[in-house]
């Protein structure tokens, strides 16, 4: 009777705890991989998982099988011989159970992340019913991490892949369905997205804390958070909080009784030491758990919430760390990494100079095409003066499809607006350089070039008058005699209408650095 009663408590606790034989042996994998998943083709595929300690394990996909033995803490790793496009395929793997993912395509796979513009779904989009009733495309799947945070590195994650429909699209990456359909017209074979985004999320939780550490350049930000984390006094936060929904209640009563837009409401408190925000947090649980999973390469949309922050200035800095530490992660080598430089937002420019954190951070952007295998799609003409979501995420997506058509898969096309290149004073007037002309610089609209300032050593900006002159423009001001800077779409809503006859804008710049 007591033998059979400690039999049935054994039997509860292996059932709760995990003790049963059967479930230690059972082979599994991270649930990046499943049904439905699409493998990168032309290169070695690695697959992992977990078994009990000396299993043999072999997966099986197409006519080759691959074998491995897992190590002393249970953990199995062996890769695949590239695969042709194309599919659909059954991946098998044997261990001493058996587990069959269906339904699996070969083709091109990337990995899509930032805050909330990446993480916006097609539902949220313009035109959605006209892309919901157009988007029977099987090809391209998804697979989204769920959001989650963690202080240690996390080696699963929360995944799943979903075959985009009519009836799934509108859960779909906007910005990541968009450049995928350009993708999939354009090179014709599979594309699978792996949306791991949150949105609100600063650059510094996507990246190691390892990697932040060892960087001197950025440790302002890491003592920003160590210092909020220490001086947070949730009773203190609680009670500033209520304090400003008051303040914000009647601000809206204001804005209903003025026929105006009501102000957005403020945040809850958080905790900067148990916050999804956090240096390295998003990276532990939701870029570490998916490598070494075969992928060609990014496109990531963030910078919103770093261009509130007092180290916006860092920005160019955090960016670099970030994809270096990725690449590492990946052994991949230098994978490419394309990346939405912040569109047009906030209240239209009046004054030649307007620069604030969003302006920093879209000069951070520009500067870091300085890295090696990156792009940059700018966006400073899609955005909405009201909405830090623009609606406009077609484009967005087709630009950074141009740069990847372009650079990664070899197209011969322009796949860039006109990006500053150097500046030379003659005489009273100033010449701008660029590159990626493409077929000529134009104005959009075929009037005058707007959103050019100039400045002499007084620093003061006034408007100036810009005009084309073959690959250049030339720029000056009867105000400014003797001049030695330019400014273009300084502002973060700012004028400006210069492109190349592809319909690319150029990207806000600034010549001095005042």
């Amino acid at each position: 009777m007591i033998i059979n009663r400690f039999s049935s408590i054994a039997a509860v606790a292996a059932l709760v705890f995990g003790w049963a034989t059967a479930a230690q042996a059972e082979v599994r994998l991270p649930h990046v991989f499943g049904d439905h998943m699409v493998l990168q083709r032309d290169m070695k595929v690695p697959v992992w998982g977990w078994a009990d300690p000396g299993e043999k394990v072999a997966v099986t996909i197409g006519k080759q099988t691959a074998k491995t033995v897992a190590d002393a803490n249970g953990k199995w790793k062996l890769a695949l011989e590239p695969l042709a496009a194309g599919g659909p395929l059954t991946m098998t793997v044997e261990g001493e159970n058996t587990v069959k993912l269906t339904d699996v395509l070969v083709g091109e796979v990337w990995l899509c992340s930032g805050q909330s513009n990446m993480a916006m779904t097609v539902n949220r989009c313009k035109d959605f019913e006209q892309e919901k009733a157009t988007a029977n495309c099987p090809e391209i799947r998804m697979a989204k991490v769920a959001n989650r945070f963690a202080k240690e590195l996390k080696d699963d994650c929360e995944a799943k892949w979903i075959v985009c429909s009519s009836e799934t699209v509108g859960s779909f990456s906007a910005t990541a369905y968009f450049f995928a359909r350009e993708l999939n017209k354009e090179l014709g074979v599979p594309v699978g997205l792996i949306n791991s985004s949150w949105g609100g999320s600063p650059v510094e939780a996507w990246t190691s804390m390892t990697v932040q550490a060892a960087l001197q350049d950025i440790q302002p930000v890491l003592k920003k958070w160590r210092t909020r984390a220490a001086e947070f006094d949730p009773a203190k936060a609680q009670a500033a909080y209520e304090a400003a929904l008051e303040r914000w209640q009647q601000a809206v009563n204001k804005a209903k009784a003025a026929g105006k837009e009501p102000p957005r409401k403020p945040r809850a408190p958080e905790d900067p030491g148990n916050s999804f925000r956090a240096p390295s947090v998003l990276y532990n649980a939701m870029i570490y758990p998916l490598a070494p999973y075969a992928i060609r390469g990014a496109i990531w949309y963030q910078g919103e919430h770093n261009a509130g922050d007092e180290n916006a200035r860092l920005y160019g800095e955090q960016l670099e760390a970030m994809v270096a530490n990725w690449r590492v992660l990946w052994k991949q080598g230098p994978f490419p990494f394309y990346y939405v430089q912040l569109p047009n937002f906030k209240a239209p420019q009046q004054q030649p100079s307007q620069p604030d954190g969003w302006v920093v951070v879209q000069e951070q952007m520009l500067k870091s095409l300085r890295i090696a295998n990156v792009g940059m799609a700018v966006t400073i003409d899609l955005g909405e003066a009201r909405d830090i979501h623009p609606k406009n995420k077609q484009d967005v997506g087709k630009r950074l499809a141009l740069w990847a058509l372009a650079k990664t898969y070899g197209k011969d096309l322009v796949h860039c607006g006109p990006i500053y290149k150097s500046m030379s004073q003659q005489g009273d007037k100033i010449r701008i350089e660029f590159d990626h002309t493409g077929g000529g610089l134009a104005a959009r609209d075929g009037g005058p070039l707007e959103g050019f300032a100039i400045a002499g050593s007084d620093k003061n900006f006034v408007w100036a008058e810009a005009k084309i002159d073959g690959p250049s423009v030339v720029v000056s001001s009867a105000e400014v005699p003797n001049p030695v800077a330019v400014r273009y779409s300084w502002a973060a809503n700012p004028k400006g209408n210069l492109i190349n006859r592809e319909g690319l804008p150029a990207s806000p710049f600034r010549t001095d650095a005042w």
